[in-house]
């Protein structure tokens, strides 16, 4: 197989020795320039040339290796950009040959472009290279989820009202700065003492009174925002922190109204209609079975034999597992054009449903690792039942891997868009390592 010679040849060079995962991913690109061309409508995608500062920028294969390179890593950008003078590998994973390292900023401005649809493209074309090598058959596969935490505090309604009045405050006074005319009421001082008693009281007829106390001053904020965005301003500055005014009013409007639904007429506000965060305000609520709730989105991953990823889909909302099976199972059909022979997941996954489909598939063993009521696992053996749970538990381990070795714990990249590329380049970084170590393993026999 030419990927193996190829790296063979690699591993002769003490850098890439030493650095196997870069090695591999230096020769699936030059093997296969169609991963570059996936991903270069993205990256190039508003390049306007300017006429001050560096004339060069990286080439489109630099910024994907400097993206993949990054999260294997583990680093920031301002990292990355040390790296590229200070290691080696970096320097010669990134082909500067020579060349003066690119600003971190210039790094984050084309990485950040590459969108969620052209990465799940790209971890399906890792993984049909994989496929091709012999490293995965696509076989077997377990599916399961987990909750990827969204870098926000603890929404209670109190803290949300005092959000929106301290964003609300912080705008006008970037407005004011441009606009040395204007004047506006600064009411954060009341409310963060309101706040904090709010916080510190548990009687709940005292936290009613406080409440109305916090909303009336909310809306003076309301108020004074919705007056100020009627203005026309004459500076492009102004313009803008009026546009921001503007987009951030409904925001405020919306925490008032589910707050005084909840803490002052004591209705039950749904999940649909609440906001738990003014600055990532994608983040839904995932409550799974009794434990605690988590601040973020769901994610659906299902592997294969080999470890690999397979699929990842990120999703709105907190849906129940049983309905990803069907939708994770017809993407793996479409994208490695086979259907894989055995399928088992949790409990939670079991319905009748899922099992006929599963059946009309002609998937052979549908098992389930925990089954309630009549519905029962299918499998060719007891015997095959029994290893198909016990390698379920795999995949517990790949979330854990997926989470701890490239901290995932808690995204911290902003926005919806760049939330669910985040999540997508730490499964393709875990997939080159799960394929890094296949390689070995077998140019050591």
């Amino acid at each position: 197989m030419k990927l193996f010679n190829d790296l063979q040849l690699k591993f002769e060079q003490a850098n890439w020795a030493s650095n196997p995962e870069f090695a591999l991913l230096d020769t699936v690109l030059e093997n296969h320039p169609e991963i570059i061309e996936l991903l270069a409508v993205d990256i190039s995608k508003g390049c306007k040339r300017s006429q001050f500062g560096r004339k060069d920028i990286p080439t489109v294969e630099q910024i994907i290796r400097a993206a993949i390179y990054k999260e294997l890593k583990k680093l920031d950008y301002r990292e990355l950009a040390f790296h590229q003078e200070d290691s080696r590998i970096c320097e010669k994973f990134l082909k500067l040959e020579g060349r003066d390292p690119f600003s971190f900023q210039l790094f984050q401005e084309y990485i950040s472009k590459i969108s969620p649809e052209k990465l799940k493209e790209l971890l399906v074309s890792l993984n049909r290279i994989a496929i091709n090598e012999g490293m995965e058959d696509v076989s077997q596969i377990s599916q399961d989820t987990t909750a990827m935490k969204t870098n926000i505090h603890y929404p209670t309604n109190n803290s949300l009202v005092w959000d929106c009045i301290k964003e609300s405050n912080r705008l006008l006074c970037h407005l004011s700065e441009e606009v040395n005319s204007m004047n506006y009421i600064d009411y954060t001082v009341s409310a963060k003492k309101t706040f904090f008693k709010i916080n510190n009281t548990k009687h709940p007829d005292k936290r009613v009174k406080l409440f109305i106390k916090q909303l009336v001053t909310f809306t003076k904020c309301i108020n004074q925002v919705a007056n100020t965005v009627k203005k026309n301003f004459d500076s492009i500055g102004a313009e803008i922190m009026k546009k921001m005014l503007q987009e951030f009013l409904p925001i405020m409007k919306q925490v008032y109204d589910f707050t005084y639904r909840k803490e002052i007429k004591g209705e039950k506000v749904p999940n649909e209609e609440k906001l738990y965060s003014i600055y990532e305000q994608h983040t839904d609520i995932i409550v799974k079975g009794s434990r605690d709730v988590c601040f973020g989105h769901k994610v659906s991953l299902a592997r294969g034999k080999s470890n690999l990823v397979l699929d990842c889909d990120i999703l709105r909302g907190n849906p129940s597992d049983p309905t990803f099976f069907q939708p994770t199972i017809k993407r793996i059909q479409t994208n490695y054009e086979k259907t894989p022979k055995s399928s088992v997941t949790d409990g939670a996954y079991a319905c009748t449903g899922n099992v006929e489909f599963a059946k009309k598939e002609g998937i052979v063993n549908i098992v389930f690792n925990k089954v309630v009521g009549s519905l029962k696992s299918i499998a060719s053996s007891k015997n095959m039942e029994t290893r198909l749970k016990k390698w379920r538990s795999g995949i517990e381990a790949v979330i854990s891997n997926i989470k701890r070795g490239f901290n995932m714990f808690v995204c911290n990249w902003k926005g919806w868009e760049h939330f669910q590329a985040k999540v997508l380049w730490s499964v393709i970084a875990y997939n080159i390592r799960v394929m890094t170590n296949i390689v070995l393993r077998q140019l050591s026999v």
